[in-house]
């Protein structure tokens, strides 16, 4: 197909999904669509809408179209460079606000590759969310650090050149990590610490290894269904770390009877 031919066919796509109804009319050489909200029709080839019905894209009811679900999927694809076509009909990127060294910033993830992913849109029977959201930004914190710090086991050769070399008889290990990483190393250490010995592996399980709760339960030889509750408690109590509650001003009281006035004797002035 050629490109003309192609971005005809993702005009009509895209014209049959962003309208509830679209009427179809026949026109000398192609077809007129219109939405009957009393905008003016779109004229397209004849050869494009048969062509997008082959792919599955649209489908004809007597005189109307429709677009079928496999259309959201191709005009992610059309409208992104090719390169980046295939990985984003895989996607679903959202904004979130994340703190970085103190400093509160708004950056777009994928929520698919999230190790919480699919754990933030478990819903509880009253409809609120399983995970609050200060559970969430915790696990998604300490996964961060975790990748900052280098811990996560090498599945595949590494072809980067190091950029500590060591010499023969060297110190290796964390001799060769950078600062980042060695503070990193830190902060994960003091979460688990914070977390507890008891809950500790089922976060870093999920949270730093992305292993999935049923997963966790049949290694772990828990109970189903125990997993989500255990990592619920974990995230509390890293959230809990990570923003401690504020504790209350302490105010000191003296209880004495009427007329009562404190003794100054004990205190120390100078003139």
């Amino acid at each position: 197909m050629s490109d003309a031919g192609h971005k005809i066919i993702v005009r009509l796509v895209r014209y049959a999904a962003s309208h509830p109804a679209v009427f179809m009319a026949p026109l000398h050489g192609g077809v007129a669509l219109s939405s009957g909200a009393g905008q003016p029709p779109r004229h397209f080839p004849q050869a494009a809408l048969e062509r997008a019905c082959a792919l599955g894209l649209v489908v004809r009811d007597g005189d109307r179209i429709r677009a079928t679900s496999e259309a959201q999927a191709f005009l992610r694809r059309a409208l992104l460079a090719p390169e980046e076509a295939f990985q984003e009909q895989h996607r679903d990127t959202e904004n979130r606000t994340v703190s970085v060294d103190g400093i509160r910033q708004t950056v777009r993830v994928n929520a698919l590759e999230s190790p919480l992913g699919a754990i933030a849109r478990l819903k509880e029977k009253s409809g609120q969310a399983f995970l609050p959201p200060e559970a969430l930004a915790a696990g998604e914190r300490l996964h961060a650090d975790f990748t900052r710090a280098q811990l996560q086991p090498r599945l595949t050769m590494a072809y980067e050149p190091r950029l500590a070399s060591k010499a023969r008889g060297g110190a290796g290990g964390t001799a060769d990590l950078c600062d980042t990483a060695l503070a990193a190393r830190m902060r994960v250490a003091k979460a688990m610490e914070a977390i507890g010995p008891e809950l500790c592996g089922v976060a870093l399980d999920v949270c730093c290894f992305q292993k999935g709760l049923e997963l966790v339960e049949r290694e772990r030889q828990w109970p189903a269904r125990s997993a989500k509750l255990m990592l619920r408690a974990a995230l509390m109590a890293l959230a809990r770390h990570y923003a401690p509650p504020r504790s209350a001003s302490r105010h000191s009281h003296a209880w004495g009877a009427e007329g009562y006035r404190p003794d100054g004797s004990g205190l120390v002035t100078g003139i």
